[in-house]
């Protein structure tokens, strides 16, 4: 049995994961904002474990994690939260650049560092759910598109220290959606899909698919193609997760 740990389990891609490997009877420790928040998937994933940390404050991530029980080791750690307020660049706050990075740059640094033990202990998986918006910018997505493209940055690094010990990160940029965000503001590309189109991450495989992933810009234009950052890839959504 897999322990995963994942982030945006209320809504879209991340519920619909969620139930997938409570289906097939994984571990799983659903990562929420607050305690209401927690009770409310406590409620709706029956047998899942909760962990309270807010996303939007990535320093406090650390106390709020050391209050809290933590599994010995964690095969996977999912980041699929995320939140997008959209506006042009001329109108944009720094409430919103600082809350759009907290929630889907700087908290998934944190939480991964946090975790990486664990995740060594298992030799695990940390899997990016990032977006197209992560290769390329439209007019009034800067601070969502600017989010995602560090993340992108992020998982690439990560990739690369963590390669000589076969642990890596996989990034999946999905394509637009229905689902709102995890979060307040817009839907956009990355937070939702139906139930029974999302893809298990596997763990091992090397870093074929990293060397095989098109310049940004270039090769496959579709955003719901696999970004492939090595230690294992997310196949096409049209296949369902194993039973």
């Amino acid at each position: 049995m897999a322990t995963h740990l994942i982030t945006g389990a209320g809504s879209g891609i991340g519920e619909a994961v969620a139930r997938r490997l409570l289906e097939r009877g994984d571990e799983l420790y659903l990562l929420a904002r607050d305690a209401g928040r927690a009770k409310e998937l406590a409620e709706r994933f029956p047998g899942a474990r909760t962990l309270v940390a807010d996303l939007a404050n990535p320093d406090r991530l650390s106390w709020a994690l050391s209050h809290q029980s933590l599994p010995e080791r964690i095969d996977s750690l999912l980041h699929i939260a995320g939140v997008a307020d959209l506006g042009p660049v001329g109108e944009l706050t720094t409430k919103t650049w600082n809350r759009t990075l907290a929630v889907n740059l700087v908290a998934p640094a944190e939480l991964t560092r946090l975790v990486l033990p664990q995740l060594r202990v298992s030799k695990g998986q940390v899997v990016f759910v990032n977006s197209g918006s992560g290769l390329n910018a439209n007019a009034d997505w800067a601070a969502y598109a600017a989010s995602k493209h560090g993340l992108k940055a992020l998982a690439d690094s990560l990739r690369a220290e963590e390669h000589a010990a076969r642990r890596a990160g996989d990034e999946r940029l999905p394509g637009p959606h229905r689902h709102r965000h995890a979060g307040e503001g817009a839907p956009a590309g990355g937070q939702g899909v139906p139930a029974g189109e999302v893809d298990r991450p596997r763990l091992g495989g090397g870093d074929r698919a990293a060397r095989d992933r098109p310049a940004a810009g270039r090769g496959d234009p579709r955003p719901d193609r696999p970004a492939g950052v090595g230690g294992g890839a997310l196949t096409h959504p049209s296949r369902t997760l194993p039973g």
